[in-house]
């Protein structure tokens, strides 16, 4: 899976209590720290923890708080002005890029390469902080940007908001104000392609696929290379969307019978069914679907894929994947957070990080996409 467009669907903050005064709107200098997880760097002011927007790691900044109160652990807040400006420091392209405007794109006040490497540093932070390990992570460059290495133009489906007067609107960070705009940079010319690796795909018009045009013959590659499927193996595809995995594992078992596919959109789960004939479609929550079939050695499985949304797949359903002793997993993962939460789950079952591969599908944006093996012992 892959998150939306920030800048189309905002999240507006998690109601919750005062804890004192509002500092919203304060303004303070600080020294940006380390890059976060969520498009944001860490500062400290007066010992509290800041987190800030449109800023970089080493930069001297003035913010203005934008979420927070005396009593808050941390503060939100955007770089309003820039003091001291690290080398790797752009001026964003879009104008509709920066504080108080457009949510939808957090890094374009970066150039692409470092990009990539402030991307790497959160998916390290994470597998560290949450898992324990200690992973050296590459962020991969992927074609299919418009012009090539600029960051934009890759985004073959695009939702705007509308106006009162029928005009595009973009939402800001963390709301639902609206930011009129003419159009979004990352949007692609071309429309979304279903064709991938030679096989015709059944999509539903507003159903989930990959954004970038790359990304899904890419994401296939990685899966088969790090799987390595022989024939007669059976595969369990886990929130199998349309069956992209699953069609081209059955093609490597050598029979789409050995593949059992579960999603729990009903629409995703028929169009599965077309797309890899012969295979089983179970349809349903992930984890109540897999508590419902018998175990190994009843049952047994030798691949797993794992591409759950972006909340991960929980315990409950990584128990579940262990309890049939694959051969190994294959874990897609579009938040890195989740992923070192899943990762830390499977090790506590014997089932060790034995690859990773990271891609930047999201140019602009603070996301990233990561291919993971995992196999018992490793």
């Amino acid at each position: 899976m892959t998150p939306s467009s920030g800048g189309t669907r905002g999240r507006r903050p998690r109601t919750r209590q005062p804890r004192g005064a509002s500092r919203v709107g304060a303004r303070f200098e600080v020294e940006v720290g380390p890059v976060g997880h969520g498009g944001f760097c860490v500062a400290r002011h007066e010992g509290r923890a800041v987190f800030v927007r449109h800023a970089l790691p080493r930069e001297r900044v003035v913010v203005l708080v934008t979420e927070g109160t005396e009593g808050d652990r941390f503060w939100r807040a955007d770089a309003v002005e820039v003091l001291q400006a690290s080398p790797h420091r752009v001026e964003p392209p879009c104008p509709y890029a920066g504080p108080d405007a457009c949510g939808g794109c957090d890094l374009q006040h970066v150039a692409v390469p470092h990009q990539r490497e402030l991307k790497a540093a959160v998916v390290a932070e994470q597998l560290r902080r949450l898992a324990g390990l200690e992973v050296d992570v590459v962020v991969e460059e992927v074609p299919g940007d418009t012009p090539p290495g600029s960051g934009l133009g890759w985004r073959t489906r695009q939702r705007y908001s509308r106006l009162p007067d029928g005009g595009r609107a973009m939402r800001k960070h963390r709301s639902h104000d609206l930011v009129p705009v003419d159009q979004c940079l990352l949007e692609s010319p071309d429309p979304s392609p279903h064709h991938v690796l030679g096989v015709d795909f059944a999509v539903e018009a507003d159903g989930f696929w990959q954004v970038h045009p790359r990304a899904p013959a890419i994401l296939v590659d990685a899966v088969l290379a790090v799987l390595d499927p022989r024939p007669g193996e059976s595969v369990l595809d886990l929130y199998a969307g349309v069956g992209l995995f699953a069609r081209f594992l059955g093609d490597r078992v050598g029979d789409a019978a050995l593949v059992t596919m579960v999603e729990g959109d009903r629409t995703a789960a028929s169009h599965a069914a077309d797309n890899v004939p012969g295979a089983t479609v179970l349809t349903g929550d992930v984890a109540t679907v897999l508590a419902g079939l018998p175990a190994d050695p009843v049952a047994p499985v030798d691949l797993v894929v794992l591409d759950p949304p972006r909340e991960g797949a929980k315990r409950a359903v990584v128990e579940q994947v262990v309890a049939r002793a694959p051969r190994a997993i294959a874990y897609v993962a579009c938040d890195p957070a989740a992923l070192a939460r899943d990762v830390a789950i499977l090790a506590e079952h014997g089932y060790g990080l034995v690859s990773l591969r990271a891609f930047d599908l999201f140019p602009m944006t603070s996301h990233v996409e990561v291919v993971a093996l995992l196999s018992r012992g490793s």
